[in-house]
């Protein structure tokens, strides 16, 4: 029976169900198709095919197209003609399409019309959904016995949905359509954007559709993430029922059993086979008491038994057949092998080696790595693939790759979980790895990349390793995205981050990414951005983007005054915004102000939080006091503050932003609702996150070009969230969705944080170019003892400045800029301290601050006194946010934490 022909047995049963369904997320509806509806497009497209094609002798048509609601029906119409479909695909450069057509020797080729504009010898030929070209197509046969076994073997019922997770180009593609269609299931299609993040496709996946099967990589799997598999993918409550991993290296024991969460029922495959033997071959389902088991070293996972008709066999290099020992794995069976090149028939018993080497061990196929894996090092033999698995297995690592470089440098690529020191990671695996197999460096990435069939890319092919390993990710202006080790997949992720980042379509981009040098790409991008007119900032103001090459003069224009595109009714107290940032500050019915003007919406403060209306300050402030006198003040012998009562810091909540926490706080609140309240804060994961106060629950993310060290503010009229990142860029968010609204472009860095005019609205920001921007006067200066990475803490009664510095103290400036006290930590200050008055006495302030070994400190704003020091479990370069009483403050170990402040006898 024909796969075709399975198909239309399971939709005359199952007519009227949804058959394929495509979710292009929330941008977009999502599309559903019914069995009938595939079946009416598949024959509209078979009459078509037969009336406008001459086919002779095999009939071979290629598939030019993206993921989409018609793929599956497009599919069968060509095979109900009958003929073989060949994918192709839309992303590759037009020289590689043409190669595989004459290579392939294909005769006709279906372009979506939406992809036709992408070359110039297609003419219209199809009114449905296709237009048709010249040209030539790879002959194979696949066996409808393979999709029949593994459809028994996970149980796919009508009830199921499965994703396609595979690429056309990827053969396993294949076995996800037809296992679905020919079971009466749900096929869940998604574009390729999709898959790129994943967040959102572990929302769509298992939030929106309820997948129950999935079959992919491990390296797509790991895309996701430790925590997210654990959260998500193979929660407790999962709808995940079967998760087949094939296409690469099984993971052990140990990293599956790390990624489950405890009460998971997933059944988990282990399925291996290659392309030339029609995709898989042998599987083996994990029993569940072994994922159960609390043993810490098992054996290995076994490639399991052959599927039916499949023949399987261990051979040595002298074609013997091996039963026990080391051997490579060869793979054949009548009706499973498929034809290679020109080949139209294949002699009986034909097997395909497989180049894969597995230990027989009492009837069981361990899998050892690919031939090119096996190396000889310092005279003994290794197989690198057991580098990565051990590697793999350590605590700090999220995922690795290692590379024979050259043969001569045996090097480890690792994608750690939090930032690690790398002689940490080389110290575990000296424990757990012989000598030989020790790798000569290693190199700390953000992600693996991976080809689009979800398949880890090998290292050889996208680094040029000259000198130090890490130079390796610079890339020249005359390197060409492909031949640096790119694909379609990442081409179109690479496209997508760029039009997210600018907030514009790039006609013609993709072309350039895939055949020009990255100079050109980038100055396509600088030119489509200075060509649109219709920039939301005023007139007269500097321009939104600046080319590296403008002169500094040029760039000292007005700065850009945001136009609100949220208006707010300033007189209505229902919509009245308080937001609370860094520096004492909050914006209240669009107008900027301190804490002492909240006498006048005293609703927006919670019970527990007594305003700094009450706060005494000095009328006149006292001369400066001179250097000498300046004193770090005393610690007990048990180390506690000699004045005053110890404070406590109790967690209330930690949100995990994936990489270290260096920036600090934004608080927003609603007057009417303050339980609304937002706290934004940005991350080295390049996102900036939007959360709950009170629950800790994400409310939005968006990724920005780089790292974030800078802290976010809010815009005057309270509709934009200001940040500046690594990339050089000065990002504004819509605060209620996160989109980019626009961003700004310096010459280097932005670690500094933007700071708002309380009366004309103007962003301050500094950036690593030596510049500052929007400063439109020069007023006066005070040295510190070090580089000032602190930004300016402002008091509720505006006649001292607070910053910390690298030197290790904490300043009191008045504000004509003379100092007023100082305080020495244990560490650098980066973060900005944060006053606030004590609850439990009015009449004094506070002032909170932290240092980069992870001190909290709580010092008497007016005089510099300690009065508590608090430690957190990892560097601190976040500045503290205090709201009633709550602390909320970001940490290096990955986590943002909220700290209530407890007193005791009615003391601080």
């Amino acid at each position: 029976m024909t796969l075709q022909a399975l198909v239309l047995r399971a939709a005359s049963v199952h007519l009227n169900r949804t058959a394929v369904c495509f979710d292009a997320g929330s941008s977009r509806p999502l599309v559903c198709h019914t069995y009938k509806t595939v079946l009416s497009e598949a024959s509209e497209l078979r009459d078509f095919l037969l009336t406008h094609c001459d086919f002779g002798g095999i009939r071979e048509i290629g598939l030019y197209c993206q993921p989409g609601i018609s793929v599956p029906s497009w599919i069968l119409g060509i095979l109900q003609v009958p003929a073989a479909y060949a994918p192709m695909d839309p992303d590759s450069p037009p020289s590689l399409s043409a190669h595989f057509m004459k290579k392939c020797h294909l005769k006709y080729v279906l372009v979506e019309k939406k992809q036709a504009n992408l070359r110039a010898c297609i003419f219209l030929c199809f009114e449905g959904d296709f237009e048709n070209f010249t040209g030539d197509m790879v002959r194979c046969r696949r066996s409808v016995m393979e999709k029949r076994r593994t459809r028994v073997l996970f149980d796919i019922t009508q009830e199921d949905v499965l994703f396609l997770a595979s690429p056309l180009t990827f053969d396993p593609s294949v076995v996800e359509i037809f296992v679905s269609l020919s079971s009466g299931a749900c096929l869940l299609i998604v574009p390729t954007y999709v898959k790129v993040f994943p967040a959102k496709l572990a929302d769509v996946l298992f939030s929106r559709h309820r997948v129950t099967a999935l079959q992919a990589t491990p390296t797509l799997l790991r895309r996701f993430g430790c925590e997210l598999i654990k959260s998500t993918v193979l929660s407790a409550h999962t709808s995940l029922r079967v998760l087949a991993l094939g296409g690469e290296a099984f993971p052990s024991l140990a990293v599956l059993k790390s990624w489950r969460e405890e009460g998971n029922k997933t059944q988990i495959f282990n399925i291996y086979g290659i392309t030339e033997v029609s995709s898989w071959s042998t599987f083996y389902k994990i029993p569940e008491e072994v994922l159960n088991s609390p043993v810490k070293r098992e054996s290995p996972v076994p490639l399991g038994s052959p599927l039916l008709g499949t023949v399987v066999e261990v051979r040595d290099t002298n074609g013997s057949l091996v039963h026990e020992g080391t051997g490579q794995v060869f793979l054949g069976g009548e009706n499973r092998v498929c034809f290679l090149d020109g080949e139209t028939a294949v002699p009986a018993g034909t097997m395909r080696a497989t180049g894969d080497f597995v230990t027989v061990k009492d009837g069981e196929m361990f899998f050892l790595g690919r031939q090119d894996s096996q190396i000889k090092r310092h005279g003994k033999r290794l197989n690198i693939e057991l580098v990565q698995q051990v590697a793999e297995e350590l605590p700090p690592v999220e995922s690795c790759a290692v590379t024979w470089y050259n043969q001569e440098k045996l090097i480890l690529f690792v994608v750690a979980k939090a930032d690690v020191v790398k002689d940490s990671i080389f110290k575990e695996l000296r424990k757990r790895l012989p000598t030989h197999a020790l790798p000569d460096d290693m190199v700390l990435i953000d992600a693996l990349p991976f080809t689009c069939h979800g398949k880890v890319t090998k290292a050889e092919s996208i680094l040029s390793l000259p000198g130090d390993p890490e130079d390796a990710w610079k890339v020249p202006e005359d390197s060409v995205f492909l031949d640096s080790g790119g694909d379609s997949l990442k081409s179109t992720w690479l496209l997508n981050e760029i039009e997210k980042l600018t907030g514009t379509s790039m006609p013609g981009l993709l072309e350039l990414i895939l055949s020009r040098p990255i100079l050109e790409v980038h100055n396509h991008i600088v030119q489509t951005l200075f060509a649109q007119e219709d920039l939301k900032v005023s007139k007269g103001c500097a321009t939104k983007r600046k080319l590296s090459d403008t002169a500094p003069e040029e760039a000292s224009g007005k700065p850009a005054q945001l136009e609100p595109a949220l208006p707010f009714a300033h007189d209505s107290e229902t919509n009245a915004l308080i937001a609370l940032s860094r520096g004492s500050q909050l914006l209240s019915l669009g107008t900027w102000g301190h804490l002492t003007k909240l006498g006048h919406c005293p609703s927006v403060c919670p019970p527990d939080f007594i305003p700094q209306t009450d706060t005494q300050v000095p009328k006149d402030l006292s001369p400066p006091v001179p250097e000498e006198k300046l004193k770090k003040p005393p610690f007990s012998q048990e180390g506690k503050p000699t004045a005053g009562a110890e404070m406590v810091l109790r967690e209330r909540w930690r949100s995990d932003t994936g990489k270290c926490v260096d920036a600090s706080p934004l608080l927003v609140m609603a007057a009417a609702d303050p339980s609304s309240t937002t706290v934004y804060i940005g991350s080295h994961s390049h996102r900036v996150k939007a959360v709950d106060l009170y629950s800790g629950k994400t409310r939005w993310e968006q990724l920005l070009g780089d790292r974030i060290e800078s802290s976010a503010c809010v815009s005057k009229c309270g509709n934009f969230i200001v940040v500046g990142c690594y990339d050089g860029l000065v990002y504004v968010l819509k605060s209620k969705s996160g989109e980019k609204y626009w961003a700004f472009t310096t010459e280097d860095a932005v670690k500094s944080s933007p700071a708002v005019d309380p009366t004309t609205g103007r962003i301050y920001v500094g950036s690593h170019d030596q510049h500052a921007y929007a400063l439109d006067i020069y007023v006066w200066r005070f040295s510190a003892g070090g580089p000032v990475f602190s930004s300016p803490c402002i008091p509720a009664s505006e006649r001292e400045i607070l910053f910390g510095s690298h030197d290790c103290f904490l300043y009191c400036c008045s504000m004509e800029g003379r100092l007023q006290w100082k305080f020495e930590t244990t560490a650098r200050v980066y973060a900005t301290p944060f006053a606030f008055s004590n609850q439990s006495c009015s009449s004094e302030s506070l002032l909170a601050a932290a240092s980069t070994d992870g001190k909290l400190w709580i010092l008497e704003a007016q005089s510099g006194k300690l009065r508590s020091v608090h430690t957190l479990p990892g560097e601190v370069f976040s500045s503290p946010v205090v709201w009633g009483s709550m602390l909320i403050i970001g940490c290096r170990n990955n986590y943002v934490y909220c700290l209530d402040l407890l007193c005791s006898d009615n003391q601080v």
